[in-house]
């Protein structure tokens, strides 16, 4: 699907804290899992919570025009906060799993792994969103984790953009490369999120699976997303560079 006259500096990608980015692509301007909210803690229901340690980048007044949010859940507090619910409601169009969108009602649209929607772009032609799978914990997670997505962003002319949701699943990298064939830039979630659940098992990937599902989805570019400002990632952002420069790549990744 990617175009090997392409740069992946075609595709502009701001990380803005958490699994929240703005990603311009086809004239349209994404926004991943949009988390606002000040750092503290924030409850998950049952007596559990996340603590939020650090604020994000910028404001959803700052952001300016935004087409569409890609939502990989809204079941968790770090995925989707009340600031970004809020937002929601104020956007043309959000894609997210056929559960959120049942919850989240509104503008949201429903889409199970593989799933397609094609949005028009300012200067004619579509920018197609297909949903891929995406595994947030262990294999039998779903029932406590719930329902999560990843996408992938292809146009005529432009490369390839996947956007992880979180996942801690290589076998679903794996999955998602054989049906896309080469990516020029992966958003991916990595930051090793472990709570209780589990025994501790890994909820997104780490920086060694990060740099696996580099390889393994022949990326030209990674984008580390959702490896910061929140305590239960067991790991940072240096960790992400650390692994990468131990795999020989770190030249894929984009620090800013």
């Amino acid at each position: 699907m990617s175009d090997a006259t392409a740069t992946p500096a075609q595709v502009p990608v701001r990380v803005l804290g958490g699994p929240t980015a703005l990603i311009e692509y086809g004239g349209l301007r994404f926004l991943t899992d949009p988390t606002f909210d000040a750092p503290g803690e924030y409850p998950l229901g049952g007596g559990r919570s996340l603590t939020k340690t650090a604020p994000s980048a910028a404001d959803p007044a700052d952001l300016g025009p935004v087409d569409a949010v890609l939502l990989s859940h809204d079941q968790h507090p770090d995925n989707l906060d009340t600031a970004g619910r809020a937002l929601l409601a104020e956007l043309p169009v959000v894609l997210t799993t056929r559960s959120a969108a049942a919850r989240l009602g509104g503008t949201t649209r429903g889409l199970a792994p593989w799933d397609a929607v094609d949005l028009p772009r300012p200067g004619g032609g579509t920018v197609t969103v297909t949903a891929t799978p995406a595994l947030h914990g262990p294999e039998g997670c779903e029932p406590i984790t719930g329902e999560v997505v990843g996408f992938v962003l292809t146009a005529a002319g432009l490369p390839t953009v996947h956007v992880s949701g979180d996942n801690a699943s290589l076998d679903v990298v794996r999955e998602i490369a054989g049906r896309v064939g080469p990516v020029d830039t992966a958003v991916l979630f990595a930051g090793a999120a472990r709570t209780a659940l589990f025994d501790g098992a890994l909820l997104t990937i780490d920086g060694a699976r990060a740099a696996e599902a580099a390889r393994v989805l022949g990326a030209r570019r990674v984008v580390a997303a959702h490896c910061d400002s929140w305590a239960h990632f067991t790991e940072g952002r240096e960790d992400v560079v650390a692994a990468f420069t131990a795999a020989g790549i770190a030249d894929r990744l984009q620090l800013d």
